[in-house]
């Protein structure tokens, strides 16, 4: 019991409050996402202790804390938006900062996790396509309309392991040389080292989901985009005041000025809700013809799903081996609204 309580109550625990804290945007601001901002702080934090050492501890720590605050409110003091925020920011670490030791913390936080963290998300793609797009195209030029259904997965799996390995690069490059910094630089015990270690890992894994999670959006509105300039189907600006919280990654135009609208899934999931509040009357003000749906992992499309959202001219397209394209095809209520991946294409053509 007493080797957890030291645990909790070491100091070095602060590295992952401090680090949560400066990149906490609707608390505090954000302000950790700007690494000049925080190599200033940290430098002037040390040379403040460098060259002052004939004072008392005590002093030298009013002066780092006078000059962190310092330098905060005048980076944002213009900043309408966020100086409230920052002034929370400046309160709390006020509060948490009593000691050198505290100052030391917030030095490596601000400069070994938070600033090769910042420089390792700017490295990191911020989207799939530059490791899918060569592959797409070759795929394509050979399996024809044959392809879509695997280009589509394959897009998504490729896009992910090149972004993901490239995670993987980042972490291991900046996790090498902070543990070389506290092996030689610093006289840490072993279970020190552990907690700024771990406290780094956690928070890259924390902030590097975050892009990911914005990376696996757009990843399939880029494969969507490519397919149809690919086979040379124009796209168009939405339904002018069409406002539906519908998600449509691109609008067609047929030949009797209609508008289909393509959106590219992996899931249909609990948005099919959403989805059925377009409803058709409200598709017919805005010559809406269909809502075309490529669904990627179908195994959730219940045949409550398609034939609620196909009585709304909503249209399924399935990869062409699936299971659920299989039993819907040979279903009366369901057959008109599920069709195979392989023939959107087709399909787009003959209305355009």
């Amino acid at each position: 019991m007493k080797k957890d309580i030291s645990l909790i109550e070491n100091k070095w625990q602060n590295v992952y409050w401090f680090a949560r804290m400066l990149i906490n945007t609707d608390k505090y601001g954000g302000v950790g996402t700007d690494s000049k901002l925080l190599s200033l702080i940290a430098s002037t934090l040390r040379v403040i202790a460098q060259e002052n050492k004939n004072l008392k501890k005590k002093e030298i720590l009013e002066l780092q804390k006078h000059s962190l605050n310092t330098i905060l409110l005048n980076r944002f003091k213009n900043a309408h938006s966020r100086i409230k925020r920052v002034d929370k920011l400046i309160e709390d670490l006020n509060n948490i900062i009593q000691t050198i030791e505290d100052i030391e913390v917030f030095i490596l936080t601000c400069e070994n996790v938070m600033i090769p963290i910042n420089q390792a998300i700017q490295n990191i793609p911020n989207d799939d396509k530059e490791f899918t797009l060569n592959f797409a195209k070759s795929f394509l030029e050979v399996k024809g309309l044959q392809g879509l259904g695997t280009i589509i997965k394959l897009w998504d799996d490729l896009g992910v392991k090149g972004s993901l390995t490239a995670e993987r690069a980042e972490i291991v490059r900046a996790f090498t040389i902070l543990r070389v910094l506290l092996k030689e630089k610093l006289n840490l015990s072993e279970t020190d080292k552990d907690i700024i270690l771990t406290a780094f890992v956690q928070e890259f894994e924390r902030r590097v989901g975050q892009k990911r999670k914005t990376r696996a959006g757009g990843s399939l509105e880029d494969v969507t985009s490519f397919i149809l300039d690919f086979f040379e189907i124009p796209t168009h600006q939405k339904p002018e005041h069409f406002r539906a919280d519908i998600e449509i990654d691109k609008w067609i135009l047929t030949r009797d000025k209609w508008y289909i609208g393509i959106s590219c899934k992996r899931t249909i999931r609990e948005r099919w809700k959403q989805l059925s509040s377009a409803e058709g009357n409200i598709l017919s003000n805005f010559k809406i013809k269909y809502l075309f749906h490529v669904v990627v992992y179908d195994e959730d499309l219940s045949d409550e799903k398609v034939v609620q959202l196909g009585g709304q001219r909503h249209v399924f397209y399935l990869p062409d081996e699936s299971r659920i394209l299989k039993h819907a095809v040979k279903h009366v209520g369901l057959k008109e609204y599920v069709r195979p991946i392989s023939k959107l294409i087709d399909d787009l053509k003959s209305e355009i």
